[in-house]
């Protein structure tokens, strides 16, 4: 199935210069969607893992539903303040300025075996940090998957040694 044709292109948004990739017309065809998510679930078994966790608020969209069809569990990360219990917490870089990434402490067990999924592979940024809080809390970084990456914006280089794949490239 040809993905990037139920992805919308909207141009000058957020902002001017932007070229938005808009996942929601992919979600909204159930056809597609559960495309896109069986695609990524037969390569989460591949790489045989025990958890999937994903950054808000995209990461979740694309992570639950692989969780749920692996019959595995789904640990969310989170900006700092959202999660109730004990967190570890990981500050990163931003196009202008930081922020700050959390998990629960208690969330990954060390060994667990863990694919990372978000929608869009920009920089880099968000799954470098995750992938911090992972490995901090003794999790392997089996696999990182994403919808769609940006190859222009050349994030894939800031996670070498690391599995990667994508549904598609602009």
């Amino acid at each position: 199935m040809d993905l990037k044709k139920f992805v919308t292109i909207v141009e000058g948004w957020p902002k001017p210069g932007i070229s938005f990739k808009d996942i929601t017309t992919l979600m909204d065809n159930g056809e597609a969607y559960k495309y896109a998510t069986d695609q990524i679930a037969g390569y989460a078994r591949e790489q045989k893992i025990d958890l999937v966790v994903g950054p808000e608020a995209r990461g979740f969209i694309i992570g639950c539903p692989v969780a749920y069809v692996l019959g595995v569990g789904f640990a969310p990360v989170r900006k700092e303040g959202k999660l109730p219990r004990e967190t570890v917490k990981v500050d990163y870089g931003l196009e202008y300025g930081n922020d700050v990434l959390t998990i629960h402490k208690d969330a990954i067990k060390p060994g667990q075996r863990v694919l990372i999924t978000d929608d869009l592979l920009a920089t880099g940024g968000t799954i470098q940090a995750t992938i911090q809080l992972v490995e901090e809390l003794g999790g392997i970084v089996a696999g990182i998957a994403f919808l769609i990456e940006l190859s222009e914006l050349d994030g894939r280089s800031k996670l070498k040694g690391y599995d990667i794949t994508t549904l598609m490239t602009f």
